[in-house]
């Protein structure tokens, strides 16, 4: 890619960030960083400082705070300094927001608004395996044997935060939160929103933004049914 591309993409618990950005960055031939999954490698670091720092937050269901998310996160994005990529979860706040726009201003930042319906529908279906974080959703990617992890064979639990009282309280939470970046990207002309329920009905819009601003680059006609 003869021009460097960053992008940024948010949207609320259960929204299909994580389906639509490896669906982006497949496509497109960009570098896509989970914030969440990189703090889960840091805490499975073999009890890195940083890493028992993260934790101290996660075991206590606290998000670990803006000024520690950023001292990790731009490092890592430093790494990345001579790639496009997308980030996903990252910034979560305006604070953390400004602290990328300072280096890493992205050039593009999809928005994905999904009724509240149908996040409680695929969060319902939603089942994992505490040990390892393996997740797997009834409906499109089932384990092997009802209930059962697939490696283990150990029970499957559903997350207290995926239940329908704590999802209402983790929607307000990201809006109130969000508002403000999403007002700030706006400002700056590069938010694009997406709304709908189903991920495929989504993605041609999506793709004739992405190929409109990276030309050049081949995207997939027929992406594969997810949601």
């Amino acid at each position: 890619m003869a021009k460097l591309f960053r992008a940024v993409i948010m949207g609320p618990p259960g929204s299909g960030k994580g389906t639509i950005s490896k669906r982006i960055a497949h496509n497109f031939g960009l570098q896509y960083l989970s914030c969440a999954q990189f703090l889960q490698d840091i805490v499975a670091s073999n009890q890195t400082e940083a890493g028992v720092l993260v934790k101290s937050y996660i075991d206590r269901r606290m998000l670990v705070p803006d000024h520690v998310v950023t001292r990790l996160m731009l490092p890592k994005l430093e790494q990345l300094s001579g790639h496009s990529w997308l980030l996903e979860g990252y910034p979560r706040t305006l604070r953390q927001a400004q602290a990328l726009n300072d280096l890493y201003p992205p050039h593009m930042v999809i928005s994905l608004n999904i009724p509240y319906e149908t996040l409680r529908e695929r969060l319902s279906d939603k089942w994992i395996h505490p040990a390892s974080g393996r997740v797997y959703n009834m409906t499109f990617n089932p384990p092997r044997v009802k209930g059962k992890d697939d490696i283990t064979g150990e029970p499957l639990v559903q997350s207290e935060d995926d239940k329908p009282e704590a999802l209402m309280a983790r929607l307000r939470h990201y809006k109130d939160v969000a508002k403000p970046v999403l007002d700030l990207y706006k400002s700056q002309g590069i938010l694009h929103s997406f709304s709908g329920t189903d991920t495929d009905r989504i993605w041609p819009y999506m793709n004739s933004i992405l190929s409109a601003k990276l030309p050049g680059l081949h995207s997939e006609p027929h992406p594969p049914q997810t949601t």
